[in-house]
């Protein structure tokens, strides 16, 4: 594996941390001059001189860009010329490239200080909500497809006979696992979900929808979602959180054990909200998966195993806080009690 330079390991942590962050602003204004730059360029199309018929052509045969990152770029720096603000906040890093490419067929002269202004700091995913709510689609009809087996050629196929031309042509691909766990938003409050099956669970949804007519004539599988959804969602809280509308009275707890109580594992889920409690320089960590109870007394140390003593915990600051406690030991030994695994 290869080290960093000699130079970098010499920097103690606070300098790296400094060092780390007076780099990305600098790469913030280095890609808001590019995006500047590109955009004069592409005005004057000084890419036919250079051999190529197009700015895309450009960025990728000749500046060696990624696809993804030359479509970025050429999108910001035509966004740019209609609205000069792009590249400050670019440049502030306060957008990222992704975010001004989505937002960019969406902004008027009208709305663009304010989107730009809401887009500030936000995550691709929260950028997407925002799409949703200034270009609303309509919901997705429901529909259950087999999807042609892309190891056999689609002339050999049973395609069914609903499918269009451009369905066909694009099975193969659809058949494909998804990379995506993340819903699409369509409009506010309300997403796209797709993803496959097996033959299996076809059957069970089959069933179900049989079973469901009563209640359900329709047989729509985001209605039966939403049901099954909220029955493992509740199912899960028992288990992990212990959650439940009537919680027993009970001898008082060893605050000596090692398990965390159920009413504890309650009242610590709720006050942290069921987010990591880990407190940086940076702020508040955002995870709020895999999540362990952690003893701000280590257990080992005689730490109670009360609602004072413990608070939630992504995995990785609960080592990370382990390690800074008992030493870089632990990494060979990580503790396996207390871990909800959410």
């Amino acid at each position: 594996m290869n080290e960093p330079p000699a130079c970098h390991r010499r920097l103690t942590d606070h300098e790296l941390i400094e060092e780390v962050t007076r780099l990305a602003a600098a790469e913030s204004q280095s890609t808001a001059t590019l995006i500047s730059m590109l955009a004069e360029f592409d005005a004057r199309r000084l890419y036919l001189g250079q051999g190529c018929s197009s700015m895309f052509s450009y960025c990728t045969q000749v500046l060696h860009l990624a696809e993804h990152a030359a479509y970025n770029r050429i999108e910001a720096a035509r966004a740019s010329r209609r609205f000069p603000i792009i590249v400050e906040v670019l440049a502030e890093g306060r957008v990222h490239l992704s975010a001004v490419r989505l937002l960019a067929p969406h902004l008027t002269d009208a709305n663009h200080v304010d989107v730009l202004r809401e887009a500030s700091h936000k995550s691709k995913r929260d950028v997407e909500e925002i799409v949703a709510r200034l270009r609303p689609r309509p919901d997705v009809a429901p529909s259950v497809r087999k999807l042609p087996d892309p190891r056999t050629p689609l002339s050999s196929q049973s395609v069914p006979k609903d499918m269009t031309p451009s369905e066909i042509a694009v099975a193969p691909i659809v058949a494909r696992p998804s990379t995506s766990t993340n819903p699409e938003p369509l409009a506010p409050g309300r997403y796209k979900v797709q993803f496959t099956v097996t033959q299996n669970t076809h059957d069970k949804l089959r069933r179900v929808q049989d079973l469901l007519r009563h209640r359900l004539p329709t047989g729509d599988p985001a209605a039966i979602f939403d049901r099954a959804i909220s029955l493992l969602l509740e199912t899960l809280e028992k288990q992990k959180l212990a959650a439940t509308n009537r919680p027993r009275t009970t001898r008082a707890a060893d605050d000596h054990a090692r398990r965390v109580p159920a009413a504890v594992r309650r009242k610590v889920w709720a006050r942290d909200g069921g987010r990591c409690r880990f407190e940086g320089r940076a702020g508040r960590c955002t995870e709020t998966g895999f999540l362990e109870f952690h003893h701000l007394v280590p257990y080992a140390k005689g730490g109670a195993t009360t609602v004072e003593n413990l608070e939630l915990r992504c995995a990785a600051h609960h080592r990370h806080e382990t390690e800074q406690y008992f030493g870089l030991l632990v990494r060979e030994t990580r503790p396996l009690w207390n871990i909800l695994a959410v």
